[in-house]
């Protein structure tokens, strides 16, 4: 396997999803080829990851190519170095996540995005969720913060979620 040229094949599959979103092709079973899904799936993806990103891309813009591959690129390095390349079957229980309404220290989404990160990081994500949805992309534009970035900041401070809340507390301060 070929780490070097990740995000650039990536990109290429992303540009391509898009075209198929837009061609009218719908449902993350159906949508990639046996190839694509194999390609995706020996690096720490599914389907469900790319039919997200053209769906949202198709009907907002965003999150847009260039922040798609920053995030898959932390995802992609937390697959190989922590998980060493092996997926970990687990799926977050989504009745088990804080409320969109709830916040901490008045920070409104942050109890949510937390665990949605770290399943994303973990690749252990239901289908029922992306990980830079148009509620994460609010919240990452109010608070100044890139989503791979805040990612990769969960992954650093992955068992210390009071940290996060420090860390994303001082940078939304520092930005007003």
């Amino acid at each position: 396997m070929k780490h070097y040229d990740f995000a650039s094949k990536f990109r290429a599959l992303y540009d391509s999803a898009v075209d198929r979103f837009v061609s009218g092709r719908r449902g993350a079973d159906t949508f990639c080829s046996v190839e694509e899904k194999a390609w995706l799936t020996t690096h720490g993806l599914t389907a469900q990851n790319l039919y997200d990103y053209a769906e949202d891309h198709v009907g907002y813009g965003e999150p847009g190519p260039d922040s798609a591959v920053a995030i898959e690129v932390v995802r992609h390095n937390y697959f190989f170095s922590v998980q060493q390349g092996r997926a970990s079957g687990a799926v977050l229980d989504v009745e088990k996540m804080p409320a969109k309404s709830e916040a901490v220290r008045g920070i409104a989404w942050l109890p949510r995005l937390i665990p949605k990160a770290k399943a994303k990081l973990r690749g252990e994500l239901p289908a029922s969720l992306m990980y830079c949805c148009g509620g994460d992309r609010s919240f990452f534009k109010t608070h100044d913060i890139l989503p791979a970035e805040f990612l990769s900041v969960v992954w650093r401070l992955e068992h210390d979620d009071a940290a996060i809340v420090d860390w994303v507390a001082s940078r939304s301060a520092a930005g007003k």
